[in-house]
């Protein structure tokens, strides 16, 4: 998992999950509690209710992204953007400025205002968008979205049959669209993924939501950290039959399990309760990983065939080899190709499939015993290459 430096503040799997609350400058936005449009009031909203209470991130929304409302133009953001900027000037606490804009044109102006990272949530469909963010070197998180500046979120609007395959179309379901649309018009070395949690278009069911949460792990296999957007969504709401207002412990349970399964950033209006919940979640995830020799060895986060054949895709290899799968998936990063070649020797042997991605990465399949043997095979004989895998065992346990 490739971390991302936001500004200073780590993203990913070797940090704490951030909180990202939520600040608006909309006159229309539906949630009364986070709208100012008087930049002192606002900072002191932000000290107060955000930073104080464990915000790492301040998100500031120029508009509403509901689609009940009309498209905010370029123009019209920029109209507003002095609010979001004052405010960050009168700011006393300590956070990462994101602003959530569509336009390559208001990510720059923010960027060169004092904000640090871009919020963009109709995932690049502005096409200078991630260059203004490379020019930067902000992070930016995409949210997955057709290439449509005016439909955020729309997955189901995107004409998939012609920008995939008219075969991929007619066999894709909701969450494997979701997935090509992170993609699509590419991700920076900076980029954090969101699948787009909420009722971004008609089409878009409860269901449709559910089941994007049950395969969060999925879009591990992008390599890049995860921000999800849940507190207090109609699909954790329905579970309940809770409305809104009620809905802040159903948020907190998805929080702990969004962040088990891969959630590295929370956006949420209830920032100190989402700090107590994302503290449970890190206790209890594990991310196993370890260093020896230069050699860095990690286990990815695969729990079915479905998540290998997509870290297959992403790095190259035929993701029909993913039925090679035995429980448990270590990507070696350092090995040269003698000592892979020597890996490979007695893995074959002993039910372990290793398969070479690059010239430096290596991913090895097997049960935990067949791998734990081989370890201990190459450890008598092979000092060298024994001594990375010794790691092998104290990750599998």
């Amino acid at each position: 998992m490739d971390s991302v430096d936001a500004a200073g503040l780590g993203i990913g799997d070797e940090f704490p999950t951030r909180i990202m609350g939520v600040l608006n400058v909309s006159e229309e936005s539906p949630y009364d509690p986070s709208v100012y449009d008087d930049p002192d009031e606002a900072a002191r909203y932000v000290d107060e209710e955000l930073i104080d209470e464990g915000a790492d991130i301040v998100d500031v929304g120029l508009e509403s992204a509901n689609k009940r409302f009309d498209v905010l133009s370029a123009e019209g953001e920029l109209e507003r953007l002095h609010i979001a900027c004052e405010t960050i000037d009168r700011v006393t606490g300590d956070a990462i400025f994101s602003i959530e804009t569509r336009y390559h044109e208001v990510a720059e102006a923010a960027l060169e205002g004092g904000f640090d990272m871009v919020n963009d949530i109709c995932g690049f469909a502005d096409p200078e968008m991630p260059t203004v963010c490379a020019a930067h070197d902000a992070a930016v998180a995409k949210m997955a979205s057709p290439p449509n500046l005016e439909r955020p979120g729309a997955i189901e609007e995107t004409d998939w049959a012609s920008r995939k395959s008219p075969d991929w179309a007619s066999q894709a379901d909701y969450v494997d669209q979701v997935y090509a649309a992170l993609k699509q018009n590419g991700l920076t070395d900076k980029t954090i993924v969101d699948p787009a949690f909420g009722g971004w278009s008609e089409a878009q069911t409860l269901e449709d939501d559910r089941e994007t949460f049950r395969r969060l792990r999925e879009f591990r296999a992008l390599d890049r950290p995860m921000l999800v957007s849940i507190n207090r969504k109609n699909f954790l709401g329905e579970l309940a039959g809770r409305e809104t207002d009620e809905r802040l412990p159903v948020s907190l349970a998805a929080t702990s399990l969004a962040i088990e399964r891969g959630a590295h950033v929370i956006r949420t209006h209830d920032v100190a309760e989402t700090r107590d919940a994302a503290a449970i979640g890190d206790a209890f995830t594990e991310r196993a990983s370890a260093q020896t020799d230069g050699v860095t060895i990690t286990e990815l986060d695969v729990r079915s065939t479905r998540e290998l054949r997509l870290h297959f895709e992403e790095r190259g290899l035929d993701p029909s080899l993913a039925s090679d799968w035995r429980t448990h998936v270590l990507e070696i990063e350092g090995l040269d190709r003698d000592e892979r070649d020597r890996l490979r020797s007695v893995a074959t042997e002993h039910d372990v499939v290793v398969h070479a991605v690059d010239e430096t990465h290596t991913l090895v399949l097997g049960s935990e015993s067949s791998i734990s043997t081989i370890s201990e095979r190459i450890q008598k004989n092979d000092s060298q290459l024994g001594r990375v895998c010794s790691d092998f065992r104290r990750l599998l346990e």
